[in-house]
């Protein structure tokens, strides 16, 4: 497979949130690949912790517009773009007022985990899918970092397989360090369940989750998996290498030519 174009899909972008191991990579995997000739595109959350005067972000009102339904609630669509400086690496921003606009990452003021981050996360990656579309741009892979991309394996699967931008994608997952601990979601499946997935088709699965649960559904529905950071927990890792899919154990810097070698062995 020779591999062109890649889809980011991140939890976090650096210099848009605080600083992390997390999100610095979120900056530095597309930027290098960028830079060695691959045509990328870049999506993230417009977390309520974004500076949009700062950042200079700004909505593409051609994108935005539409309502994604969850479990019976539509919720509005909104997309916004910027450039990282230097690079000029673009990055597009999902946005909802009830979901990202006043809101946190992960935790709310308290610290505590908010027990909607499963329909935040299906909301970001059906909204992502969707504006893929309307760009029309076939990507190659679909890289995905962190837990609020971790439906996106199952709908390139099993909701957007007749996409012609999504047929022939391969989908990655690049599982990284993770504190969080807790639930992350209640009524999963009923959140989650979209064209051809169904609460029934989703038996497997648990219906409150944390995530080590996410991260498990979006390894048994990638192509490859990637190590993007040390320290992933032993059940992660182990469950990973269960699945036999392409696997890339963690690289450091650089990281460069063993990315190609493995976009194209997919």
């Amino acid at each position: 497979m020779s591999v062109k174009k890649i889809l980011f899909i991140n939890t976090e972008t650096d210099p848009y949130v605080p600083s992390t191991e997390l999100s610095k990579l979120g900056r530095l995997v597309p930027e290098t690949i960028q830079s060695n000739g691959y045509e990328i595109r870049t999506f993230m959350p417009k977390w309520g912790n974004i500076n949009e005067r700062k950042g200079q972000l700004h909505e593409v009102i051609r994108l935005s517009g539409m309502n994604i339904i969850i479990d019976g609630t539509d919720h509005p669509l909104i997309i916004k773009v910027a450039s990282i400086p230097i690079s000029r690496v673009q990055v597009y921003f999902i946005d909802n007022d009830d979901y990202f606009t006043h809101r946190g990452m992960e935790r709310n003021a308290d610290g505590v985990l908010f027990e909607d981050n499963v329909e935040r996360a299906v909301f970001y990656a059906r909204g992502v899918l969707e504006t893929v579309k309307k760009l029309r741009w076939m990507p190659d892979v679909i890289q995905c970092q962190g837990w609020m991309s971790s439906m996106i394996p199952l709908y390139i699967k099993k909701a957007y397989h007749e996409e012609p931008c999504f047929r022939d994608v391969k989908v990655v997952t690049s599982l990284s360090k993770t504190d969080l601990d807790g639930v992350m979601g209640k009524n999963a499946k009923a959140c989650i369940a979209f064209r051809d997935i169904t609460v029934e088709s989703l038996g497997q699965y648990k219906d409150v989750v944390g995530v080590r649960d996410l991260e498990k559904l979006a390894i048994d529905f990638s192509d490859g998996i990637i190590e993007l950071t040390e320290g992933l927990r032993e059940e992660i890792k182990q469950y990973a290498a269960n699945a036999g899919k392409n696997y890339l154990s963690y690289q450091g810097i650089p990281f460069v030519d063993a990315y190609k070698a493995f976009y194209d062995s997919l």
